[in-house]
């Protein structure tokens, strides 16, 4: 929403102001004062009415319903695949991969009624249904028998075996326990019902909360692995969001690579964070936003979000008079920087063209940000723009540095649906549990794993003394 500005006020002649009295002139110059203040003040708050999640760092839910996204316009296309699409149906498993086969023959020819032998068999049609296997969960009884030994009448108990299972419960419950609230945000009484519904598992809520502080006990190594992947990388995305512990604050700090992602729950958002998260000796580039715990980082080895930067000048685009044409005008260059990009993403342009055609983007860019310096409600904005100017043309000069740190924006959304649903986390270990699971399910995601087969591996070593699988090997 443009807002049309004030119109201005007619001028006082020069002559007219030096014949009134002394008091009546500085009476008029507080009064224009005031009122540029005002008009200033009302411009602000027009601009902020205006904003929505597209032109400011709002989340989307925050939008109120008629602000909903403009509708495309009709592309005069009938609904749904187009001429020349693939198509998508489900897959016709080999038959080594099916359990039963059930053959069916017809018996006589509708026409003439005439038997119909099977010798003169023509083509077979193979339809395949999928169903359930029985779900309940089996139980293992073990017996801890005893005996006294005759020679020092000591009482000597069997051992449990070491693939008995933790608990109650054993690796494969203990890792769909996992997978259910870590992955697919149940809460514990709901996972509980689940759980004793399907399975007929009867477990309490405290022996729900067991079972995934054991998965993120046995998730330790995996985290270990995955941290030493990024503090090795030549460049990550990083990004924090809101996190709580028993309703105390926290943050969820997530640094991700094209093939793996981490995640990390502190105490604060300070810069001090970044070096648990990145590790103490990371040379790399970061792509991020540009919250000032990253201003720790050189900025020659920064990528800051030309996503945000879009939103913030979209803002400015919603003013009324300069500052609104300024926004416009800002909002231009951006628009052109994201197509040559996108030409260059595409393979229409090598890296050295786009460096070439960004040139001028770059000048045009640069003098709206010191023309903002001028104006008001810029004024900080550009200013830190320019402090932070290398850092928005990194991706120009490096391979595999993105424009926009969407990467890590995407892989906090789990996160934050987890947090909505389930509150947080109420101690240390389920903090512990929730950034391993975090960090190996968006990791298997990324590399395309089983997170189930996973988890049960992992679990299943765990509990055993077995070394644990590796999520940057093959699995076997």
């Amino acid at each position: 929403m443009t807002v049309d500005p004030l119109p201005p006020l007619p001028p006082l002649p020069e002559a007219m102001r030096a014949g009134l009295p002394a008091e009546v002139q500085a009476y008029l110059s507080a009064l224009e004062g005031h009122l540029a203040t005002l008009a200033a003040r009302l411009a602000a708050l027009e601009a902020r009415r205006g904003k929505d999640s597209r032109s400011s760092s709002r989340p989307p839910s925050s939008d109120p319903p008629w602000k909903g996204r403009p509708p495309e316009p009709p592309s005069g296309r009938r609904q749904g695949g187009q001429p020349g699409h693939a198509g998508a149906s489900r897959v016709v498993l080999e038959p080594e991969r099916v359990d039963a086969v059930q053959e069916h023959w017809p018996a006589r020819c509708p026409d003439c009624q005439a038997e119909l032998p099977r010798a003169a068999a023509a083509a077979v049609v193979r339809e395949q249904v999928w169903e359930l296997p029985a779900a309940r969960a089996t139980v293992t009884e073990h017996r801890l028998q005893a005996v006294r030994c005759p020679g020092c009448q000591r009482l000597v108990r069997a051992a449990r075996p070491a693939d008995g299972g933790v608990g109650r419960s054993g690796p494969r419950l203990a890792a769909l326990v996992g997978l259910l609230h870590g992955r697919y945000r149940l809460s514990a009484r709901e996972l509980a019902a689940l759980v004793r519904e399907v399975w007929e598992a009867p477990l309490g809520l405290g022996t729900v909360v067991g079972l995934w502080e054991q998965v993120g006990a046995a998730l330790a190594p995996a985290q270990a692995e995955v941290q030493a992947v990024v503090a090795a990388a030549p460049q990550v995305n990083a990004d924090e969001t809101r996190w709580r512990q028993r309703g105390a604050k926290r943050w969820l700090w997530a640094a991700t690579l094209p093939a793996a992602s981490l995640f990390r729950v502190a105490a604060s958002r300070a810069a001090a964070e970044l070096e648990p998260l990145l590790g103490a000796d990371f040379g790399g580039i970061v792509g991020s936003d540009r919250y000032r715990a990253y201003d720790t980082l050189p900025v020659e080895r920064r990528q800051v979000c030309w996503a945000h930067l879009k939103r913030d000048l979209a803002g400015y685009s919603l003013y009324g008079g300069a500052v609104g044409a300024w926004g416009r005008a800002a909002l231009a260059v951006e628009h052109a920087v994201f197509a040559t990009w996108h030409r260059f993403h595409r393979g229409e342009l090598d890296r050295v063209t786009l460096q070439q055609e960004a040139v001028p983007l770059q000048a045009a860019l640069r003098a709206l940000l010191e023309q903002g310096q001028l104006l008001g409600a810029p004024r900080g904005f550009c200013r830190e723009l320019l402090r932070l100017w290398p850092a928005l043309w990194t991706f120009l000069a490096v391979d595999g540095v993105e424009p926009t740190n969407n990467a890590a924006e995407r892989a906090l959304r789990p996160a934050v649906l987890w947090r909505k649903g389930c509150f947080g986390t109420q101690s240390e270990p389920g903090d512990r549990f929730a950034e391993r699971l975090l960090t190996v399910a968006m990791t298997c995601r990324q590399q395309g794993r089983a997170l189930w087969d996973f988890l049960t591996d992992t679990l299943t070593a765990h509990q055993t003394g077995q070394p644990v699988p590796s999520l940057f090997a093959a699995p076997a």
